[in-house]
């Protein structure tokens, strides 16, 4: 049986993901006021970064099409998908518009994930399928086991600015302009159901990046199995810290640090770090 896994380009990945996984990645696009940055292999996050930073008007981002998934379930004649949030975009709905449409004439088998995170959430549910497919898995055992682990799944991330979750109303401005004026570092992480909550407020970066590692414990166990990943924005050294202090302090399987591409980056903006295991 020939295998495919695509997913939308907020799955962040290194190289070495890139030629182990071979996955489809199906671009999102982000407009900063009057340029479209398409995010594929040619696009550059330190253009990205200062468009943002020199832009006034809010970073708008819009989702592949059916037709642009269509191109990519082609390739396998077992596929499954892995989207962002539903909650929080229109892409999920677009694969499966895309699957609809494919199978009108064809009995191939595909199934579309919701990830209910975004980022390296994306990336660890797309490494699952992968090691699955490895073991021999039917795709049905696939999506039973993948769906369960995208339950049991925890994404949490710590942000140096709010400002583009504010302008995309992602996070309340009361809540942005507090974070600012205090320098309060929050830490968000899903609810669940593929929104964004607040996990906890803390005053400091430091204190908010210890505070981080000590949540990981307070909300996951059984660490000796599990993959965690680390993605940031333009900080390198402080990922290998933070991976430096998990492994201090938690015995992960692997820890696994990829950088943000476009859609990523868009939210997480520079100096932006997110995990899930």
């Amino acid at each position: 049986m020939k295998f495919k896994i695509v997913a939308d380009s907020s799955c962040d990945l290194n190289e070495e993901l890139k030629k182990k996984l071979n996955i489809g990645l199906v671009p999102l696009k982000i407009d900063v006021e009057d340029y479209t940055f398409i995010d594929d292999d040619s696009l550059e996050v330190d253009k990205l970064l200062n468009a943002m930073k020199n832009s006034k008007e809010p970073i708008k981002t819009s989702s592949p099409s059916p037709g642009d998934f269509l191109k990519e379930y082609g390739k396998g004649e077992n596929v499954f998908v892995v989207t962002l949030s539903s909650a929080l975009s229109s892409t999920y709905s677009n694969a499966v518009l895309a699957k609809n449409i494919a199978l009108e004439n064809s009995n191939k088998f595909i199934h579309i994930f919701d990830s209910l995170s975004a980022s390296v959430g994306e990336t660890l549910v797309s490494l699952k399928i992968f090691n699955l497919i490895q073991e021999n898995f039917s795709p049905k055992d696939i999506v039973e086991k993948v769906e369960e682990y995208i339950k049991n799944m925890k994404t949490l991330f710590i942000l140096e600015s709010l400002e583009n979750l504010m302008k995309a109303g992602r996070v309340s401005k009361v809540m942005g302009h507090i974070a600012s004026v205090l320098s309060i570092k929050p830490i968000m992480g899903d609810d669940g159901d593929g929104t964004i909550r607040l996990v906890e407020k803390v005053r400091g970066g430091k204190r908010a990046f210890k505070r981080l590692v000590e949540i990981i414990g307070e909300e996951g166990d059984g660490f000796e199995d599990k993959i965690l990943g680390i993605a940031h924005c333009n900080a390198l050294n402080k990922a290998e810290e933070l991976k430096r202090k998990i492994e201090e302090k938690y015995n992960f399987k692997q820890i696994i640090i990829v950088d943000t591409a476009g859609l990523s980056t868009a939210y997480a903006d520079d100096g932006g770090i997110i995990i899930a295991f």
